[in-house]
């Protein structure tokens, strides 16, 4: 009786410590996103850790929001979240639709909203557990978009954001593939930039193939016509 007895009490600490651990571990965001509120502050990606870890390096120059060309961010807003500016990190009807096209047995489509990819960039994994990591993604993005503004979570994922092997962010994607700063993209290289973002290994925006000049060609019409789509990233005037 008293070894079951201290079996169970073993047992019982053991699982103590693992929900302790498990709350300091879903801690680390919330804290980081606070950390991450000042603009003077510069994160990094959990890919550009792995760089770094793995000695491969990485070009990565962080630039403001205001020094970026406005055809890009709402080129990126045009092509990966036109809800971008009204949704509250999570795009329900899109998560819906996803939903009931599984249910339905449909193949599965995206519902990740820039604010999710910020998440996922900031402080989780790509792959594999993509339902696991996905379930994470969907809190952590409304608690960073109650906290966090628009134009910061877009500051933050422009500098980020994966365009091409070993190259984040966007200053770095546009010296890399273009030769030019962000702050003077074209209306046609932002919109390329912009279609390459879902698979930058494989997507090359300065030796786009006939399928993405064509999606560059619809996201380039898009973000022309994108009004109050992007009204959130206008400058807050004091």
């Amino acid at each position: 009786m008293v070894s079951r007895s201290r079996g169970r009490a073993g047992r019982r600490g053991w699982l103590r410590s693992l929900v302790k651990l498990a709350v300091l571990v879903a801690l680390v965001p919330v804290v980081l996103t606070l950390l991450y509120l000042p603009p003077f502050v510069h994160p990094v990606s959990t890919l550009m850790v792995k760089d770094l870890v793995t000695f491969s390096g990485y070009d990565r120059r962080w630039v403001p929001l205001d020094e970026v060309a406005p055809v890009l961010a709402h080129s990126v807003i045009m092509s990966e979240d036109g809800q971008f500016c009204s949704h509250p990190g999570v795009d329900l009807a899109e998560l819906r639709a996803v939903v009931n096209d599984a249910l339905a047995g449909e193949g599965a489509r995206g519902a990740s909203t820039i604010t999710m990819q910020t998440v996922k960039n900031l402080f989780l994994w790509q792959k594999p557990f993509t339902t696991l990591r996905k379930g994470i993604e969907l809190p952590l993005a409304v608690y960073v978009d109650l906290v966090m503004p628009k134009r910061r979570i877009m500051e933050i994922y422009l500098n980020v954001a994966e365009w091409g092997p070993g190259i984040y962010g966007i200053e770095a994607a546009a010296q890399h593939h273009f030769g030019v700063p962000a702050a003077k993209l074209t209306r046609r290289q932002a919109a390329l930039l912009a279609v390459t973002l879902p698979n930058p290994q494989a997507r090359n925006p300065a030796k786009p193939g006939p399928g993405l000049r064509r999606l560059g060609n619809l996201i380039e019409r898009r973000a022309a016509r994108s009004g109050g789509y992007v009204g959130c990233l206008k400058p807050s005037r004091s």
